[in-house]
């Protein structure tokens, strides 16, 4: 079954030209609302000297915050994104009136422009995103590997929080056969175990021959061809392979932007550390900020700082335990501190000191990482970079999963590691204060069932 274009790149230009249309509209009507249908000329005047720059900021936190990427969204992301880059537009305006002398530019008009925009733009993409549905529609996969990691795959994609694809086969045995013989009934093929270098050779070579769409897990093979640089000699191609590290003359430049902006947003939640640490040593006994021993690049170990959420004797009798869902230990305050990622704001100080980065892999204490390299023999690589406050794996992954979930988002990050891309966690942080699942702890058990009735188990 060849693979329709769906909502292809000339497409999403469309809808962000709409995007940028609709903003516009809902400014000039702003404007006629506060000035009985009139646009005054002075202030209308202020924006309009503004408006470029107002509509390229608009399109460049569209793109950061992902608005343009359908495939693993439900209705309420539309939501929060809009408000949330609404919100961020209201102030980005406020600063680049300030900057540019635009005075003129009523605030009023912003606050009016902030509820008329969020309201056209979120109705406009549940639009699209119906429009998609219909176009796009569902995706049948088939899965390929042991019967172990299918009913993984199988697991991930039923509890996937859209059902933009659904597993219908799973082929656990003579792969390159029963591949040939059902690719045509389904949209997309995903290999998600290991399979024969000579047998996959096949499978990828009739894929691509019948245009069928082709995933790969992120098994330390596929991860190694990630971001590769190409090369000639005479008249060789030359595939060659990047580390997991991120170059030095990037990461003095990640540095420095660290230290710039961690200074800055310590000043500007001072005051909210300072009321929190207040109401932790009014509410329970014990230390208002707590220490744990962690471990950053190269394997160092330091002390990284937080709000202290569970009672003082937390681990006294269990000893080193990875906080879990619904975890007891937790204080009636801790529990909103945590739901909020207040507790992690005394970790821009361990940034200032270089202890950690703004983004990169959440470090885990030595007890636990003594225990993960001897599960998996690549974890050490996570600590090529420095430990991060937030990271590619709270973003894009889902919190409460397992470490070895955790290392592939980890080693997508330092292999697609740009300044770009560290903007992009940043800003969609923000958008995971929404998400329950996001501030809790690990599962305390996954339970992954037999491959249901609705897959065509293939042998």
């Amino acid at each position: 079954m060849a693979q329709s274009s769906g909502f292809d790149r000339t497409k999403k230009i469309a809808i962000g030209i709409v995007d940028v249309i609709i903003y516009h509209f809902s400014i000039v009507l702003s404007f006629l609302i506060r000035y009985s249908w009139e646009l005054p000329q002075r202030n209308y005047e202020a924006y309009q000297k503004a408006d470029t720059y107002i509509l390229i900021v608009f399109v460049l936190l569209n793109i950061l915050f992902g608005i343009y990427i359908l495939y693993n969204k439900q209705k309420t992301d539309f939501l929060y994104l809009t408000i949330i880059v609404q919100l961020l537009m209201s102030v980005m305006i406020m600063a680049m009136t300030f900057v540019g002398r635009w005075f003129a530019f009523p605030r009023t008009i912003i606050l009016i422009s902030f509820i008329l925009s969020t309201i056209f733009l979120f109705l406009w993409r549940i639009f699209i995103f119906k429009l998609y549905e219909r176009i796009d529609g569902t995706k049948k996969v088939m899965v390929v590997g042991s019967e172990k990691n299918c009913r993984k795959a199988i697991h991930n994609f039923e509890n996937s929080k859209n059902k933009r694809h659904v597993i219908t086969k799973a082929v656990v045995n003579d792969f390159y056969n029963n591949v040939k013989k059902h690719m045509r009934s389904v949209d997309i093929v995903y290999m998600a175990g290991h399979v024969e270098e000579e047998e996959k050779v096949k499978i990828y070579e009739m894929l691509i021959r019948n245009q069928t769409k082709l995933f790969l897990n992120t098994s330390f093979e596929n991860m190694v061809l990630v971001n590769p640089n190409m090369m000639s000699i005479e008249d060789e191609s030359i595939i060659e392979v990047s580390n997991f590290q991120i170059p030095p003359e990037d990461d003095l430049i990640k540095r420095m932007i660290d230290l710039m902006v961690s200074l800055v947003l310590t000043v500007i939640a001072s005051p909210i550390m300072l009321v929190t640490a207040i109401i932790i040593k009014a509410t329970s006994k014990g230390p208002v900020f707590y220490k744990q021993v962690r471990i950053t690049k190269d394997q160092k170990e330091f002390n990284i700082l937080k709000f202290r959420t569970m009672s003082a004797t937390a681990e006294k009798d269990s000893g080193p335990v990875l906080a879990s869902a619904n975890d007891a230990r937790v204080t009636t305050v801790g529990k909103y501190l945590r739901s909020l990622r207040i507790d992690e704001l005394p970790q821009l100080l361990n940034v200032l000191k270089g202890d950690m980065a703004l983004v990169g892999p959440r470090p885990e204490r030595p007890f636990f990482v003594d225990q993960f390299n001897k599960e998996n023999p690549y974890y050490y690589l996570r600590h090529n970079v420095r430990a991060g406050i937030t990271g590619y794996a709270q973003v894009y992954g889902k919190y409460a999963t397992d470490f070895n979930s955790k290392l592939n988002f980890d080693l997508v990050y330092i292999k697609k590691y740009s300044f770009i891309l560290d903007i992009k966690i940043l800003l969609q942080t923000i958008k995971i204060l929404f998400d329950k699942v996001s501030s809790q702890g690990v599962e305390e058990e996954v339970v992954i069932g037999n491959i249901p009735e609705s897959v065509e188990l293939i042998k």
